[in-house]
């Protein structure tokens, strides 16, 4: 018997392990948005708590209109980074909706009577893709329910029914007529 070839690259196998690599770099990824996360929840407390502090003071309405606002954006980041970790994956729709609610803040901050109609034609155009890109994302299933193939995801199952019954059926029949004699 021969012994095997060994290879050449032996050491930079050893030491350069490309799937031990992948797993640490999505650890510590995964430990850079958790540590993203605690951040965003620190900066909506401390939002929050400057909301307090504006409502018992002298009321400026748009001034906390515009923390309102820039509370609820945190918090679809949060949700934002949420799905990333559950998934690994960024959910478009979610990152869509808080470009929206992040210009609409702008616009009720600066006001809509005082930014120029350049500006407002900028805004609508941006506002009317971003409702397009919206639209298309809620129509669109996710590339996880189309990978998973499973029952829950309309495209993988329409009008295919029948076939696992019948490759079932077919699988059956080979397994009886192979089955040894008795």
């Amino acid at each position: 018997m021969q012994k095997r070839f060994k290879s050449r690259f032996l050491f930079c196998d050893r030491w350069l392990d490309r799937h031990l690599i992948a797993r640490n770099m999505e650890a510590f990824q995964d430990l850079l948005v958790i540590v993203l996360c605690l951040s965003l929840f620190v900066v909506m407390i401390i939002q929050i708590w400057g909301i307090f502090i504006a409502l018992t003071q002298t009321l400026d309405y748009k001034h906390v209109t515009a923390k309102i606002l820039f509370v609820l954006i945190l918090v679809e980041l949060f949700r934002l980074l949420m799905i990333y970790l559950q998934e690994h994956s960024i959910s478009v729709g979610v990152a869509v909706e808080v470009t929206i609610v992040s210009v609409l803040r702008e616009v009720v901050v600066h006001g809509a009577l005082e930014i120029s109609w350049i500006q407002t034609a900028a805004i609508c155009g941006l506002l009317f893709i971003l409702g397009g890109l919206l639209i298309v994302c809620a129509k669109t299933p996710h590339m996880d329910c189309i990978s998973a193939n499973t029952k829950f995801c309309p495209i993988v199952y329409q009008g295919s029914r029948e076939k696992p019954k019948e490759l079932e059926f077919r699988y059956a029949h080979q397994c009886e007529e192979n089955q040894p004699l008795t």
